[in-house]
């Protein structure tokens, strides 16, 4: 071989493995492709999800990003692989988050995440048969009670509501369903009572007080006080009388967790001011992609919900003048 053409074909070789390795690279700021966690079809998660990888894949900017919406377990698995360097941007759940950060309530590491942006509220409350008997949060004593789906987390936020109001997981029989078959569940009589909730008018809610005669399980005023000042990611929600059929007066419950935006504590910066700044100037067009888009507002979007705000999110709202 002749010396020339040797001398060639060893730079080819070197630019290409020099190519390879910077590809593989996930904090390469030519990076293209990213991956957005959600959690699995048939919720809300998925859903919006899409609609965010959606919205960005429409507006590349400088960077020429190419999101996709993944199909997950939901907010535990995002938080984690989120920790591991499998995604880029995930859906979480607020008051799932909040103890993730903190490495508490079984959490086995404090985890580093941060908030990109506060999104769509999930107002969830019990009902039951207005002839269960149970009136009170007290009387699930005793009770079958669906508290969610199995390993969605759920528990998160339903054991501070419980025990603000003198009640433990011990104390009823907790089942696990989705939401629709907690209706089902209500119907035939094996549950007493269901955690239900998400966007208002919630689908499931709206189907069981169509088909039965349900009654909505208040909060005690002073408990929801209480844990709305413990707990950031509580916020005071009102359902308006009417909302739902049998629902006569306006419902004073709570958010529970509002849906928003994560990503890794070691995230570029730049990036993920870009991806803010885009969702931002192109909030009307995810909202008509899904209602959550109502969300991106000064007042929801940078709302502190206990977990910390990734720097590059913070710079973009004190550069907008919405940063609280």
């Amino acid at each position: 071989m002749k010396p020339k053409l040797r001398i060639f074909l060893l730079l080819m070789v070197v630019a290409f493995l020099s190519a390879c390795s910077g590809s593989e690279d996930p904090t390469s700021s030519t990076r293209r492709f990213f991956s957005l966690g959600t959690a699995p079809p048939g919720g809300a998660f998925f859903v919006v999800g899409g609609a965010v990888a959606e919205v960005l894949n429409q507006h590349p900017g400088e960077r020429g990003w190419q999101f996709t919406a993944e199909a997950t377990k939901g907010t535990q698995e995002n938080i984690r692989r989120l920790s591991r360097g499998e995604l880029d941007l995930a859906l979480a759940n607020s008051s799932i988050t909040y103890f993730a950060v903190r490495g508490e309530e079984g959490w086995d590491q404090a985890y580093p995440v941060r908030a990109v942006m506060t999104l769509a509220p999930n107002v969830a409350l019990f009902i039951t048969p207005s002839d269960s008997g149970v009136r009170r949060l007290s009387d699930l004593k005793g009770k079958r009670v669906v508290v969610g789906v199995a390993g969605a987390g759920f528990e998160f936020f339903v054991k501070p509501i419980l025990t603000a109001h003198g009640v433990s997981f011990s104390d009823f029989t907790p089942l696990y369903s989705t939401q629709m078959g907690s209706v089902d569940m209500l119907a035939d009589g094996s549950a007493a009572a269901a955690l239900l909730g998400g966007a208002i008018p919630t689908a499931s809610i709206v189907q069981a007080a169509s088909s039965q005669d349900i009654f909505f399980v208040p909060f005690g005023e002073e408990e929801r006080s209480r844990l709305i000042d413990t707990y950031p990611f509580f916020e005071p929600a009102v359902i308006p009388a009417g909302t739902y059929p049998g629902l006569e007066e306006d419902y004073h419950g709570l958010n529970v967790g509002s849906m928003h935006l994560i990503t890794s504590a070691d995230q570029e910066e730049e990036l993920v001011y870009q991806l803010t700044r885009t969702l931002w100037e192109n909030r009307e067009e995810l909202t008509s992609k899904h209602p959550a888009g109502r969300s991106i507002n000064p007042a929801n979007a940078p709302r502190n919900t206990g977990t910390e705000f990734h720097p590059g999110a913070v710079r973009f709202y004190r550069e907008i003048g919405i940063w609280p």
